[in-house]
């Protein structure tokens, strides 16, 4: 071949080159979830790169506190990623209102998702949902097995069960019964209170009720879970008061508890801090053969940012989102953040397979303030917080708790007036 026709060819082969990279589509992700950069760099990009050639995707997350700030700035200006990453609930539905979000109704991939899945990025009425939810998290307890069969301790099934395992451990007095502070408030109303109480309130069924209007947060399925946190303070060793959210992690970890309220976002932490064998057991029931209830609480989603110039491959990537491929991956990756989807995801980690296992014997419900009952002042959720401290301090009855907070939101829920 001349050199000329050599020359030609080159060009050629360079001239299709750039026009194959020209077609690519490039789509940039919105996160706040910066810890989860490697795993989509070489995991999740990777896996839908090689079945979508001609989409390539940019994960950029932003400091967690510092997300919601960023992206408004970005959305703002028009240089926002063609999908966001979207939190629960009202931030999220705030940047549909704005119509920042497209509505994703009609996509395809949204039909592998459950009603109770979709609620936390749905309208009010339910008649949009804007974003693909990704993973929830389980509430309940893990516990030290090694401690357990060291004290000849079954796992409870009952709340009697529960009070006298504590007690058993408490007499013992080698293992702090349980580790939980309430220092930091949170704790004792989401690994406390939202943990046991759909125990009580029968799950979905109660929560949507209180929304409605038809229950009150002075009925008994409400005051009752306090009268249990109430008995919780006599095992959750010296000092509680003072104790924080780490330090209770740490008490655990250490091998210093035999019991640790949780959240299934603790599975990956704690599996390479203790050096002892953990098992998991849901919420107990207030008696034998009652149904029992977990709060499966919708934690992230991923949504189309309505001005992408992308749009068909955004919607290509959230279609697969709600494939089962990308359910293992997540899942899998992020042992404790569960698919919400409807396909059968098996999990490689024991103790997630524990949590998640209980979605197959009990009813999954959300935590009870976080949709609606939280936007108004006073703030539900806040209050649920000092209330179920109350509660387990002792300095607030069960029954004046629950007239405060629902004289709280009385005073600016219409459907509660």
């Amino acid at each position: 071949m001349s050199k000329s026709k050599l020359g030609l060819a080159l060009l050629a082969t360079s001239i299709l080159g750039a026009t194959a990279a020209a077609a690519d589509t490039t789509l940039t992700i919105e996160s706040w979830r910066n810890d989860d950069l490697l795993l989509w760099q070489n995991k999740i990009i990777p896996a839908f790169e090689a079945a979508n050639p001609g989409i390539k995707v940019q994960f950029t997350p932003s400091a967690p506190a510092e997300y919601n700030a960023v992206l408004n700035s970005k959305l703002d200006a028009g240089s926002a990623g063609d999908l966001i990453t979207c939190r629960p609930f009202d931030a999220s539905l705030a940047l549909y209102e704005a119509g920042h979000l497209t509505d994703l109704s009609a996509l395809e991939g949204m039909a592998n998702f459950s009603g109770v899945a979709k609620s936390a990025w749905q309208t009010d009425d339910g008649s949009a949902t804007f974003c693909v939810p990704m993973a929830s998290v389980i509430h309940g307890f893990i516990y030290n097995k090694d401690a357990f069969k060291e004290l000849g301790i079954s796992v409870p099934e009952t709340e009697a069960d529960f009070f006298a395992a504590l007690e058993t451990i408490k007499e013992d007095g080698s293992y702090t019964p349980m580790a939980m502070g309430t220092n930091d408030q949170w704790e004792a109303a989401t690994m406390g209170y939202n943990n046991i109480g759909p125990n009580y309130w029968k799950g979905e069924e109660g929560r949507l009720a209180l929304i409605a209007g038809d229950q009150k947060l002075t009925d008994e399925a409400w005051v009752a879970p306090y009268r249990t946190l109430a008995k919780w303070g006599a095992y959750l060793g010296d000092g509680y008061e003072a104790q924080t959210y780490p330090d209770s992690q740490n008490i655990f970890t250490l091998g210093r508890a035999a019991i640790y309220p949780a959240g299934s976002w603790e599975i990956s932490g704690f599996n390479s801090l203790v050096d002892f064998e953990m098992g998991a057991f849901n919420p107990p029931v207030q008696n034998a053969g009652d149904d029992c209830y977990i709060s499966d609480h919708t934690d992230i989603a991923i949504g189309l940012n309505a001005k992408s110039p992308n749009a068909e491959a955004a919607k290509t990537l959230l279609n697969w989102v709600g494939s089962e491929e990308f359910a293992k991956l997540y899942a899998n990756a992020l042992p404790g953040f569960f698919s919400l989807s409807s396909h059968d995801v098996a999990m490689e980690d024991p103790l997630a397979q524990e949590f998640v296992s209980w979605r197959g014997k009990c009813h999954s419900s959300i935590r009870s303030t976080y949709q609606i009952l939280s936007r108004g002042t006073p703030n539900l959720e806040n209050d649920t917080w000092n209330a179920s401290v109350n509660a387990i301090k002792g300095t607030e009855s069960p029954e004046d708790a629950g007239k405060r907070l629902q004289d709280g939101l009385a005073s600016w829920y219409t459907p509660q007036q």
